[in-house]
């Protein structure tokens, strides 16, 4: 069972307050987890950003929208109970109540009216045969955020990805480096490019100390992405590595490494780092290197500890 959307949760809200009792938030929580027999790793599921789990996010929208629709009344902080429109909203919907369900309660079009920004969307009796959807009604603006940023997390390491490949190897091999220095190589030592002073089989080095005692290896190829590098080229790498006397390194490229080239990687003496294009992208939009942040959004919740402390 996997946690379920906030529009499957309110109709179960709901019949779990049909008891009229005054009934505490995170009760309501685990009422509901027990109802639809979440696992432990379920009911502790987080939401992609990290902000709450996610079962206590949907079971809040629910209540959020029970609330705006007048199902539900609010007497305290971190409380709720059924309200008489509640009850008949039970009565006349025995199987499941939603969104479409709490359009018929004046209080929740107005809600969702401001929700929009008071604008009318244009309808299909407006325009024939088109449907124009609202919004993902399954999902909690929580929901819409953390996907709107996984959307453009995914495009963006296309993009960045792509962008990679276009430069010449030597500017590829000063992405690397900038990468590296972003994610904190070399802040005691230095991180520097070595193969354009013919440093053979070697691309980059990193000084994890002032005297340069501690050091990891790079090799940087921008390679397209349907040659993948194999065994050979891993086993030049560890040739390389030994013949500077390091037992570290780490090989980037925009490629990506067959089997025999991981397998040669965990093989030798040395321990070797692969990282492939999908890796890399990852990284260089993690760590902020080729790309610039665009528009940020904060989602707010009402602070009820203020409201109960006037």
């Amino acid at each position: 069972m996997t946690v379920p959307d906030y529009q499957t949760l309110m109709r179960p809200v709901l019949a779990y307050l049909a008891d009229g009792q005054v009934h505490r938030s995170r009760d309501v929580v685990d009422a509901m987890a027990d109802h639809f027999g979440l696992s432990d790793d379920e009911r502790a599921e987080m939401l992609p950003s990290g902000a709450s789990k996610r079962i206590n996010n949907r079971v809040g929208w629910a209540t959020t929208y029970l609330s705006q629709a007048g199902l539900i009344e609010r007497p305290g902080r971190g409380q709720m109970v059924i309200s008489a429109q509640g009850r008949e909203a039970l009565d006349r919907n025995p199987e499941r109540i939603d969104t479409t369900v709490l359009e018929a309660y004046p209080a929740f079009v107005e809600f969702r009216e401001r929700k929009r920004g008071g604008s009318r969307r244009e309808s299909p009796a407006d325009a024939p045969g088109v449907s124009v959807p609202d919004d993902d009604d399954t999902s909690t603006p929580n929901d819409l955020l953390d996907r709107a940023v996984s959307t453009n997390r995914a495009a963006v390491e296309s993009e960045v990805l792509a962008a990679a490949l276009k430069l010449s190897p030597t500017g590829f091999e000063e992405l690397v480096v900038r990468l590296l220095q972003k994610m904190g190589y070399g802040s005691l030592g230095s991180v520097e490019r070595t193969s354009a002073s013919g440093d053979a089989g070697v691309d980059g080095i990193i000084s994890q100390d002032p005297l340069g005692l501690d050091r990891i290896y790079v090799q940087a190829k921008r390679y397209a992405e349907d040659r993948a590098v194999d065994r050979p080229r891993i086993h030049e790498f560890a040739g390389a590595l030994l013949g500077k006397q390091g037992d570290r390194g780490v090989y980037i490229t925009t490629s990506r490494f067959t089997n025999g080239a991981r397998d040669e990687a965990e093989r030798i003496n040395a321990r070797i780092e692969l990282i492939g294009g999908s890796r890399l992208a990852e990284l260089l939009v993690q760590y902020g290197v080729g790309v610039q942040p665009e528009q940020s959004a904060t989602l707010y919740r009402v602070d009820e500890d203020f409201f109960d402390s006037i």
